[in-house]
């Protein structure tokens, strides 16, 4: 006899959409402030032995993060990261087909304020990734000093996420056999304090890293743009020369982290929180650009590259944005 259940309601659907973008929103601060607290009190306890075992298993699996992480499926696949995507909701799409023989570096863009798209669409499967690039691994970068908080490192690399670091992605397009996808958001934390609606501003012009990466390890470029991705909050007025810009750089050097002050709705009411808006993204995966494999290229021969990647990004944004609801008249700017 085959049981069915009753479809959700829409009010019980939509509190289970927030819900899970909440604990998303506030899973990684949380988190990391929770693990190290959890960490140091155990000491002081009877349960002191947990966080001693746990740091012999910590240096033993210290490189781990840096050779491909640990995945979960399991975790990969809650249903937690369904209901995520729909609240906004959050869509894949593909443009080409990818040769599971083959390793990618792709470039993600526009960071955003929290790069939602970038963890949905690769560090879980509510967007269908593997059945859209059947045979590709992906994996994302994200940024190191979260890799050296105890617990919280290994539920990043459950998702798929690894350090941002040349070690990192050597490894993972270094595969012989092919068949991993090594994602970068390109403009960084620095590109998050322009993320606003309406912002088509991409920091690319002299982000040329990962174009040398790619040539080195001869892997296949493929250009990534993320409509939407901007206009999930406000963000308070940080003009280049401000006070507040000025300050928001000096954080940014001393902790790796940009701290822009952004603002949306909140959980139970419209009006101001940090709750992002329910606005749709639109994940665009480009065609791959074949490169050819150089050991130490020059750099012309990486400013060679570097600009078809810009002119095959332009070319992407341009073909789908009128799809996306973009201006006619609104372009790509680099800076």
């Amino acid at each position: 006899m085959k049981i069915e259940f009753a479809p959700l309601s829409l009010p019980l659907q939509r509190r289970l959409q927030t819900a899970s973008v909440a604990q998303w929103v506030f899973s990684f601060l949380c988190l990391a402030l929770c693990s190290i607290v959890a960490f140091i009190s155990l000491l002081f306890t009877r349960f002191w032995l947990i966080p001693v075992l746990y740091a012999g298993w910590w240096f033993i699996d210290r490189e781990r993060p840096r050779n491909g992480g640990r995945r979960i499926q399991a975790i990969r696949n809650s249903i937690v990261w369904t209901y995520m995507r729909d609240y906004f909701p959050i869509t894949l799409v593909k443009t080409a087909e990818l040769d599971p023989r083959k390793n990618y570096l792709m470039g993600f863009h526009p960071h955003g304020v929290l790069a939602a798209g970038a963890f949905l669409n690769f560090c879980t499967e509510a967007s269908g990734f593997s059945t859209l690039f059947p045979g590709i691994t992906p994996h994302l970068m994200m940024l190191n000093l979260f890799f050296r908080v105890p617990f919280l490192r290994d539920y990043l690399m459950s998702g798929g996420l690894v350090p941002s670091d040349k070690q990192s992605a050597s490894y993972v397009l270094k595969k012989p056999e092919g068949g991993n996808m090594l994602a970068i958001i390109v403009g960084g934390a620095q590109e998050a304090l322009d993320a606003r609606p309406g912002s088509c501003t991409l920091m690319l012009k002299n982000r040329k890293g990962f174009v040398r990466l790619a040539i080195e390890h001869g892997t296949p470029l493929v250009p990534i743009f993320s409509f939407g991705e901007n206009d999930l909050y406000d963000q308070v007025r940080n003009p280049k020369g401000s006070c507040l810009r000025w300050l928001q750089h000096r954080l940014q050097r001393i902790m790796s982290i940009s701290l822009p002050l952004f603002h949306a709705r909140g959980i139970f009411q419209y009006n101001f929180g940090l709750m992002p808006y329910r606005r749709p993204i639109y994940t665009v995966v480009g065609k791959p650009i074949p490169v050819q494999k150089k050991y130490r290229p020059s750099e012309e021969e990486v400013d060679g590259v570097h600009q078809k990647y810009l002119d095959e990004l332009c070319k992407l944004f341009e073909e789908h944005k009128a799809k996306y609801n973009i201006p006619e008249d609104r372009h790509l700017e680099f800076i």
